[in-house]
This record gives structure tokens, C-alpha cells and sequence, in this order.
């Protein structure tokens, strides 16, 4: 059409609508007849070609009422003309330092053949390209490209001056168009005042030196569908009550932040993709309050989301993935809404509060992160309730540094270290989570890591299900631990490291720092069910000296309660029953006191107590127990009380009674005490051990000792000596008898004791 030079036909069927179609594609059979009926009543602005147009009558026949100017300024001054009804067309060219102050509701379109935004070009080298003021609220610009290029791109008077200045009380539309500053004190874009409020869609503000779209002082606006990149400072500023609405954005690669909302800043942002920017994707600063929803936030070369300095926020259903630094940050007394987005594959963490943050986590979907889902450090205090972070190449929360917080009814599981880590001094309470599937220890409490952890499902972890130690003091209540590959719960002191796993914890930039064994594992422990794990139920260790009350400790497939190496602790109106080993294992100078608990119904001993150790026993009831009720070993002295010990079933006495080898109760799961000898006959070592009725039958005229009375399980019965044992059946392989119970698997060691 060559009175417009479009290559395809431009549609215009309403006011401030416009855009090409091809014409194959329509339904219209002539559409170039059908774009002409639409835009014949515009002036043109044509450089050159006014004074042509009019000289020449005859050849432009049937144009008569057509309207052509030289300057942009020029076309503006004819809109009173009585047969124009505001449409100006702007043809291909480049116009340059023109004065272009809109107050009226004018359209202009550029016209151009190919890509028209690229062939129509306006520029200005001093003053703002296009200021829009109050009488344009229905002003239209599109298919154009608009430059603001001054020769001093520094200089002070260019701070305000832009591409684009939208002033109080206009709402234009700005469609299609190519926008460029290389001022570097003024933004591209200004929206600024009461009752600003333009739409602009389907364009480009990119290669910018300052700020690609500045939107400030209670302006407003829809922006939609822009691609918006590489601009030295943010893509987006929202400042001092701005609120716009933000659609469909592509914001990437800026030089700076990707969008930057703070002095009041507000604005609902949907469906944005903002990724690959310098600093965070999105920053919140000083009380801004934007509501973002269903963007994609992701390879950014620092954060993904970055809420500081009183920030708030809502960040609704969005991606945040692949990000440098942590998927949020959240610091400084700062309380945004981060709900139902999925914070994963970041090249750090998850979400990092820190430095006093808070916040609302909740119902996010946070996984596949190099560190911890959550991490919570330095007075911290959020609230994080109803997510699931899972897969994580760390853990999955990590409180450290007086960290805090109400960590509620979330789904940690399949975590590579810890899946909820506690430490040097921090406080939080975690409360009906589910915490499970893990590749370690379930809770970990170490350094001085307090808390409480209350009403929690812990279980199917290869560590224990929860860890206490050094100087660590968390209540502990009303869990349910279970089916873990180690113990339930471990209490311990421990001054060793592997090198291993510290160059690991440096590597992971955290802090992981030992006592030197000076402080013990506490804990108070109280109203948990601790069930149906591989090891026992409770473990108390090296000086550890935590408060057990009201608990069942059942169904272990080994012990109830095991306490060696110095371990002390209260232990009191607990139920122990149903465990494949002892009731409650004491060993190696330990000192407990047991109060009013009831062990029973046990596959092996009611309590053994061994190895130097000694125990305050008052209250307690002991009973049905497969291999008996209180079994003591050589040299053990023990405070007794009141304690009732009845109805055991007393299956190693029975068995010595009738002359059988103790293997035939035991096989080699079990360690029944009871005298033991070794044979120097046979040259057994120290660490073989012989039953009596073997030593009667089997070794009858050898030269025997008696060595003491303790848990062993016979290896004659075993068939691991040089003579078969009479009294006994099938042999086994395990040659090593002596035993003290199998230790736990610390979460930072594989080192057994």
C-alpha cells in the first residue's frame, strides 16, 4: 500500500488497537482495501515530500484530503484541521531533536516497509524524546523507535531527561516500539506521578546506560509483553508508592538487578521470565511491597530473589532455579510472602535468612540445591510451615549462628547430609514435620544447638533419627522416630572430626567448627515413641547426660536404650519393650540413674550392665523378658531400690540348667551373660569366649580358664574353633564374640568405637 509503505496490511479496528496481519492468513478477501478504509483519514509526516505533494495536484489525485508536514512538530500543530481526526503517520526516516510534547489524545504510528519500529526513528540529542501530559490519557505511539542520545551522556542537566516522560494525569499507549537511552543519569522509561498510568506493551527498552523503566511517586500503569535487557542499571525501577501492573516481561541479562522495587515501591508482576541478570533477578528494599506471581526467576549471577532492609513482599507460584547464590534472600528485618513457588537446582542454597530476616516460607517446593533447602542464621526468625524440601545435595534446613524460627508441618526427605541441622546457640522450634528418607541423620543438634522439637515423624534415615552433642540442649517431646539404619536417637560428646568431611563443610562455605570435648549432649527427651530401628533405640554416650521421660522405646531390631563411654543421664517412667536386644544396655563407666521405668517383653535382657560401668537402679519394673530380667558383669556394683524384677522367662539360666551350649539360644544376634572361659588347649584367642556347658563337654580335660562373667555369645557353639562343638548345630563364620553392642553411625564420622 504505497501511500502507507507498509509491506503488510495494518489493521486498526478501534482506537489505540493496531497491528499487521498477513494477508493470506485473513479472512477479509481484500485486506488491503480494509487497512486503507481504516487509516486514510491520517496525516503523514514525510520529510521533503509536503512541498512535492501539493506542487503536484494532478498526479495525486484522489489524496486531496491527506494531510502532509515535514516535522513531527508541524503534524502536531494541524490536529484542529476540521478532517483530522488525530492519527498521524511518521514515515520511514530519522527525526532529530524535535519538540515533542503530547497533551492531547493524538495517535502516531510509524509507516515503514519490513520491520517499521527499525525504519522510524526519533531522536533527541537534549530534552526528553516524548513527554505525555495531563489531556493525553488517550494518546497513542507505536511502531517506532525512540532515542534520547546526548552528546554529553554524563552530564548533570540530562537527570531528567528520557526516552520517555509520562507525567500526572495522561494514560498512553505506547505499542511496539524500540527504545534507547545512552544517557547514563536518566532512565529510558518515566512514569512519574498521580494519575500516571500508561499502557505499554510489545516493546523493547534495552542497551540502556541508567534504568530501563522507572515507574515512581504513586504512578501506575500496565506493561506487558516487553522485552526489556541489557541495561546498565535495573530493567524495572518501582520506587515511592509506584504500583503498576507488570505482564509477561522477558528481563534479562541487565548489567545490574533485573527488577528493583524499594522506597514504597509496590506493583503486581505476573508471568514475567527474568533470568542471566548481574545481582539478583528481583530486589526489595525498604519497605517496597511488590506482589509477584508466576515468574520464572532463574540463572542469575547472584540471587534470584533478594528482600533487604525491611523489605516485604508477596512471591506467589513462581520458578526460582539455576540461580548463582541462594533462590531468596531474605535479611535485615525483612517479612515478605514466599509461598507456592518451586526454589530448586540453585547453585547455593534454597532460601537464606540471615542477619534478623523473617518471613513467611510456606508451601514451596524446594529441592535439588548444592546447599540447604532453608538456611536460617544470625537472629533469624521466619516462619516456615507446609513445604517440601527434598534432594538436596546438603541438608535440608541448616539453623546456625542464634538462628530461631517456627519450622512447622513441612516434608524434609532424600537430603544428602542432615535433614534439619541446629547449632551454635540457635533456637527454633520444629513441630509436626515429616522428617524422613534421609542420607544421614534426621535432626542434628551439635555446638551448642538448642531448641525444641516437638510432635515430628523422624524416620527411614541411614544415620539416627536424631543426634545430640557438644554442649547441645533441645526438648525433645511427643516424636515418633523410626526405621532408621542406625539408632533412634544418639547422645554424645565428641571431639573428633573426620578430615574428610571438614574440608567438605569449607568446601560447602558453612560454618562447622568442634568443641574440644569439654561439653556433653544433653537433651530432655520426653513423651516419644522410638520404634523399629536397625540399632537402638536410644544411644548415651562419652559424658552425654540428657533426661529420658515417658517414652516407649519398642520393636528395635537391636537394643532399647545403650549407654557407654562415660554416658550418664536420667531415665525415668519409660516403657522399653519388644527389643531384639537388651532392655537397656550399660557399659564402659557409665553411670545412669533409672527411675520408674518399665522394661519388658524383650528378646533378649531386662538390663545388662558391663565394662566397668555402674548405674542407680530405684523404681523400676523388669519383666518377661526372653533371656531374663537384671544381668550384672564381673566387678559391676550397682545402687538398687524398689525395683521389681518378675515373671522373666530366664531362658539363659534354663539353658545352662539343661546343659545346653548358650549358642543355641543366642546364634550369633544375640549376647547372652553368663560365665565365660577360653581354652588354652585349643588356642583360643582373647577374643574368642567358650559357655560353661561347653567347657564341661566339649573341652572336658583341656586346659580351660575361667575369664569372667559378662556378654558373649560361645564361638565352640559357633563352630569357629579347630574342635565341632557336641552341644550345637550349624557353624558360622563371625569369630569375633566379645561384644558391647554395635556403635551408631555419628553423622560426621564412619569411625567405629
Amino acid at each position: 500500500m504505497e501511500v502507507f509503505e507498509y509491506t503488510r496490511p495494518m489493521m486498526h479496528p478501534e482506537p489505540g488497537k493496531f497491528y499487521q496481519i498477513n494477508p493470506e492468513e485473513y479472512e477479509h478477501p481484500n485486506p488491503w482495501k480494509e487497512s486503507f478504509q481504516q487509516l486514510y483519514k491520517g496525516a503523514h509526516v514525510k520529510p521533503g515530500f509536503a512541498e512535492h505533494f501539493y506542487s503536484n495536484p494532478t498526479r495525486y489525485k484522489g489524496r486531496e484530503n491527506m494531510l502532509y508536514y515535514d516535522t513531527i512538530e508541524d503534524a502536531l500543530g494541524g490536529v484542529q484541521e476540521a478532517h483530522f481526526d488525530g492519527l498521524i503517520f511518521v514515515h520511514s526516516g530519522i527525526y532529530t531533536d524535535e519538540w515533542i510534547y503530547i497533551e492531547s489524545p493524538i495517535t502516531m504510528i510509524g509507516a515503514a516497509p519490513g520491520k517499521v519500529a527499525d525504519k522510524v526513528i526519533i531522536e533527541n540529542t537534549r530534552d526528553s524524546t516524548f513527554v505525555f501530559m495531563e489531556g493525553s490519557e488517550d494518546a497513542y505511539v507505536g511502531y517506532m523507535t525512540i532515542r534520547f542520545n546526548p552528546d554529553d551522556k554524563s552530564a548533570q542537566h540530562h537527570n531528567a531527561h528520557h526516552c520517555l516522560e509520562i507525567t500526572v494525569n495522561c494514560s498512553p499507549v505506547i505499542d511496539h516500539c524500540i527504545i534507547r537511552s545512552t544517557c547514563t543519569v536518566g532512565s529510558a522509561v518515566c512514569v512519574s506521578g498521580q494519575g500516571a498510568c500508561p499502557t505499554i506493551k510489545h516493546c523493547n527498552i534495552s542497551d540502556c546506560e541508567n534504568v530501563g523503566l522507572y515507574i515512581t511517586d504513586h504512578a501506575e500503569g500496565i506493561y506487558e509483553d516487553n522485552e526489556i535487557s541489557n541495561n546498565a542499571l535495573a530493567g524495572i525501577w518501582v520506587k515511592n508508592h509506584g504500583n503498576p501492573i507488570i505482564r509477561r516481561n522477558h528481563i534479562h541479562h541487565g548489567r545490574d538487578v533485573g527488577v528493583f522495587t524499594f522506597d514504597h515501591g509496590m506493583g503486581y508482576f505476573e508471568s514475567c521470565n527474568i533470568h542471566r541478570n548481574r545481582i539478583a533477578g528481583f530486589e526489595v528494599k525498604a519497605y517496597a511491597n511488590p506482589t509477584v506471581v508466576r515468574c520464572e526467576i532463574h540463572h542469575g549471577q547472584t540471587g534470584g530473589i533478594y528482600v533487604h532492609e525491611k523489605g516485604r513482599g508477596q512471591f506467589l507460584e513462581n520458578k526460582i532455579y539455576a540461580n548463582n547464590f541462594a533462590g531468596v534472600w531474605i535479611t535485615s528485618n525483612s517479612d515478605p510472602t514466599i509461598r507456592g513457588n518451586a526454589i530448586f537446582n540453585g547453585n547455593q542454597g534454597g532460601v537464606y535468612i540471615f542477619g534478623d530476616g523473617r518471613g513467611l516460607i510456606e508451601e514451596n517446593d524446594i529441592y535439588g540445591n548444592a546447599l540447604a533447602g532453608i538456611q536460617i542464621r544470625t537472629n533469624s526468625c521466619p516462619i516456615v510451615r507446609h513445604n517440601k524440601i527434598h534432594d538436596g545435595q546438603h541438608g535440608g534446613i541448616y539453623v546456625h549462628e542464634k538462628g530461631q524460627g517456627v519450622i512447622e508441618e513441612n516434608e524434609v526427605y532424600s537430603n544428602t547430609l542432615a535433614g534439619v541441622w541446629v547449632t551454635t546457640g540457635s533456637t527454633p522450634v520444629l513441630r509436626r514435620n515429616r522428617i524422613h528418607s534421609g542420607k544421614q541423620v534426621g535432626v542434628y543438634f551439635y555446638d551448642n544447638g538448642h531448641g525444641v522439637l516437638e510432635d515430628n515423624d523422624i524416620y527411614n534415615h541411614m544415620y539416627s533419627g536424631v543426634q545430640i552433642r557438644t554442649g547441645s540442649n533441645p526438648k525433645i517431646r511427643r516424636n515418633k522416630i523410626w526405621g532408621g539404619q542406625n539408632g533412634g536417637i544418639l547422645v554424645y560428646n565428641s571431639g573428633e572430626l573426620l578430615w574428610s568431611y571438614y574440608v567438605t563443610c569449607v568446601f560447602l562455605l558453612y560454618y562447622c567448627i568442634d568443641h574440644d570435648g569439654s561439653c556433653s549432649g544433653l537433651g530432655f527427651i520426653e513423651d516419644n515413641e522410638i520404634f523399629d530401628n536397625a540399632m537402638a533405640g536410644v544411644w548415651i554416650k562419652t559424658d552425654s547426660n540428657p533426661t529420658l521421660r515417658r517414652n516407649k522405646i519398642h520393636d528395635g531390631r537391636d537394643g532399647g536404650i545403650c549407654i557407654f563411654n562415660g554416658g550418664r543421664g536420667l531415665l525415668e517412667e519409660n516403657d522399653i519393650f519388644r527389643n531384639a536386644q537388651a532392655g537397656v544396655l550399660i557399659s564402659t563407666n557409665s553411670h545412669p540413674v533409672l527411675r520408674k521405668n518399665r522394661i519388658f517383653d524383650g528378646f533378649a535382657a531386662g538390663i545388662e550392665i558391663t565394662n566397668h560401668a555402674t548405674a542407680t537402679l530405684e523404681g523400676n519394673q523388669i519383666f518377661n523378658n526372653r533371656f531374663g530380667g537384671l544381668f550384672l558383669a564381673s566387678g559391676v556394683n550397682v545402687t538398687m531400690k524398689d525395683n521389681k524384677i518378675m515373671n522373666n522367662q530366664d531362658a539363659i539360666e534354663k539353658a545352662v540348667n539343661r546343659g545346653q551350649c548358650l549358642y543355641k539360644i543366642s546364634s550369633y544376634t544375640s549376647y547372652p551373660m553368663h560365665d565365660f572361659y577360653r581354652c588354652h588347649t585349643c588356642n583360643t584367642t582373647d577374643r574368642n569366649a567358650i559357655c560353661v556347658n561347653c567347657i564341661k563337654k566339649c573341652h572336658q580335660g583341656h586346659d580351660v580358664e575361667f575369664i569372667r562373667h559378662d556378654r558373649f555369645f560361645c564361638d565352640c557353639g559357633a563352630g569357629t574353633l579347630s574342635n565341632p562343638c557336641t552341644l550345637a548345630g550349624e557353624p558360622t563364620h563371625d569369630t569375633d564374640t566379645l561384644y558391647d553392642s554395635a556403635p551408631p553411625i555419628e553423622s560426621n564420622t564412619l569411625q567405629h568405637n
